[in-house]
């Protein structure tokens, strides 16, 4: 297992369940404020910056990440995520979110600024098929005046590069199964993937661990790997779209319910086109991988891999404090579907957990074409933490998303 560098982590914040009607339109404030916002047609880009000699406001619009909750559910019922970023920080500062209708504004949220500056709303992505435009109104506190950013618009995301919904009762061809070989003196030479770990069914695609029914002999595991001795082989849920589908740069999502017990982890990654192995360009992005509940870490992590020469390089780790992304006390990661995201830009990435950002990665980014990997993997020193009749364990994923920039992130 690669040591766990701990993400420098941003504090969680409650996102509204619906849209909040009712408070007057704001009007912007401060002295001769600079815009930024790249708009194209008379649209305003998805990333606006204003500022004024003692105030700025980025906002950013972000893809429909959005999407909490027990069942199912259409990828363009999901909500858009809108953060800002204020400057200078003032915890506990009101800001309030506004949606344009016709020459107006209407106030529609509102939350408090957090630690970092920063506050993230659960916005409508459209009306009807239409982009909306959002901005954010930052109330006047003791020290500071109201200030209103520049507008930002949700039309960049309204058309997905790419979407899966595990629909019927078949991966689509765009899937292949990965692993499907015992990988011995390797550190998962006791499981590998089959077909038989995956099915498709009731709108989402369940990857499982299961005992492989073929096997005649047990695998010995030893040395650095937990509790030595014979298990029972597994078959992993493993599927990935190399050869099929890869992208560059952009947003990358999937709405996941998590298998309940450690003894094997679920994962939602990419890797660069051409694999990983020493040499290759590329990096490994581990959107997410979970441990299982009960975890003493939490069971959630975000990591980067990279090779320097033959060395493996890992940066990421445990996200802390991962309970407090949850929508309530009896939610949990095995008990609901939760939309995890990578934003993939040439300069870092963002981790979230439904639009809450978790942490961010800088320096020595991918810059090659990408390819998704969903996958419940038991590797050789998570095997002993489970007794097989505990098995089968599974991970459901309800759809995956992909919106492509190719290198054209406005605002950086």
């Amino acid at each position: 297992m690669p040591n766990r560098l701990l993400l420098c982590a941003a504090t969680a914040l409650l996102l509204p369940a619906a849209l909040l009607a009712g408070a007057q339109p704001g009007a912007a404030s401060g002295s001769a404020p600079a815009v930024s916002s790249a708009a194209v047609d008379d649209v305003p880009a998805n990333v606006s910056v204003r500022a004024s000699r003692h105030q700025r406001i980025r906002l950013e619009a972000l893809p429909q990440v959005v999407q909490p909750g027990g069942a199912v559910a259409s990828p363009g019922a999901a909500r858009a995520a809108v953060v800002a970023t204020l400057r200078p920080v003032r915890p506990g500062r009101r800001v309030q979110l506004q949606v344009q209708e016709g020459e107006g504004w209407r106030a529609v949220a509102s939350r408090r600024q957090d630690g970092l500056g920063r506050v993230q709303f659960a916005a409508a992505a459209a009306v009807d098929g239409t982009s909306l435009t959002y901005r954010v109104k930052a109330m006047a506190s003791s020290s500071t005046s109201p200030f209103t950013s520049a507008p930002v618009s949700t039309a960049r995301w309204l058309d997905a590069t790419w979407t899966d919904e595990f629909d019927g009762s078949h991966l689509a061809p765009v899937w292949n199964h990965r692993g499907r070989e015992y990988a011995h003196g390797s550190r998962r030479s006791c499981a590998k993937g089959d077909p038989s770990a995956v099915s498709v069914g009731g709108g989402a695609v369940r990857l499982s661990v299961i005992a492989d029914p073929d096997a005649t002999t047990r695998c010995r595991i030893e040395g650095r790997d937990a509790r030595a001795g014979r298990f029972a082989y597994r078959l992993n849920g493993h599927i990935g779209t190399q050869h099929a589908f890869a992208f560059r740069y952009g947003v990358a999502a999937a709405r996941v319910k998590f298998h309940r017990l450690r003894g094997q982890h679920g994962a939602f990654w990419l890797q660069p086109v051409d694999g990983m192995q020493a040499g290759a360009l590329g990096t490994e992005i581990d959107v997410v991988e979970y441990f299982g509940d009960d975890h003493p870490q939490g069971g959630l992590a975000s990591f980067m891999h990279r090779y320097e020469g033959k060395r493996r390089i890992a940066a990421g780790g445990w996200i802390p404090n991962s309970r407090s992304y949850l929508a309530s006390r009896n939610d949990g990661w095995s008990k609901n579907y939760h939309v995890f995201s990578v934003e993939w830009t040439p300069r870092m990435l963002v981790f979230r957990i439904d639009g809450q950002e978790t942490g961010r990665l800088r320096g020595k980014v991918s810059a090659v074409p990408q390819f998704p990997i969903l996958s419940l993997i038991a590797a050789n020193y998570e095997i002993p933490k489970i007794k097989e009749k505990r098995l089968p364990q599974h991970m459901y994923v309800d759809w995956v998303r992909v919106w492509e920039t190719g290198g054209n992130q406005a605002g950086g």
